[in-house]
């Protein structure tokens, strides 16, 4: 599917959700339906530190991570035009980062079930923890429940990626875009 000779772009599409919703798989299905560039805000702030997010996260914490990932938010914000922009789960936390990302574009919120989040970053090694003591699944449930309230008071519109397959989600959001004259 080729939208992009089809639709005229009238603004970006921000991806937000916790981890493990599906934020860069459908970044990359929905930039390539469209012809459009992606921004993938984790990719930046790994080139702009030069280091992995685990490795930054190890040395500086999460607090310099915060500040890496306002710094690159701003530049993503003033750069990108009719693209796709994939965020990670915590920039929510900044209300910066939301006013800078919705100047341009409409917040797509991705949701899963909580045990299928869990399945997906199991096992993923570049996801370092939030919060220290605490089990894996009691941390992600925790930030989770935290998060929720902030994913939901931004989006524009929600799509729950539990069982479909990401082209379809990809479809859907586009065909939710066109409807409400977005695209």
């Amino acid at each position: 599917m080729n939208w992009s000779e089809t639709w005229i772009w009238k603004m970006n599409i921000i991806l937000m959700g916790y981890r493990g919703t599906g934020k860069s798989v459908l970044s990359r299905l929905l930039a390539a339906s469209l012809g459009c560039e992606r921004y993938s805000l984790d990719e930046w702030i790994v080139r702009e530190a030069g280091k992995p997010i685990p490795e930054i996260v190890e040395l500086w914490g999460w607090d310099r991570f915060r500040e890496i990932e306002r710094t690159v938010v701003e530049k993503v914000s003033a750069l990108a035009r009719d693209a796709v922009v994939d965020c990670g789960g915590g920039v929510v936390l900044d209300d910066r980062n939301v006013a800078d990302l919705k100047r341009n574009g409409k917040v797509v919120l991705l949701t899963a079930d909580t045990e299928i989040i869990l399945r997906r970053i199991g096992r993923d090694a570049n996801r370092p923890s939030l919060k220290k003591g605490m089990s894996f699944e009691e941390e992600q449930r925790q930030i989770l429940a935290e998060r929720e309230p902030k994913y939901r008071a931004v989006a524009d519109c929600s799509f729950d990626t539990s069982r479909a397959k990401p082209r379809e989600t990809a479809k859907d959001i586009i065909e939710h875009f066109q409807k409400e004259g977005w695209l």
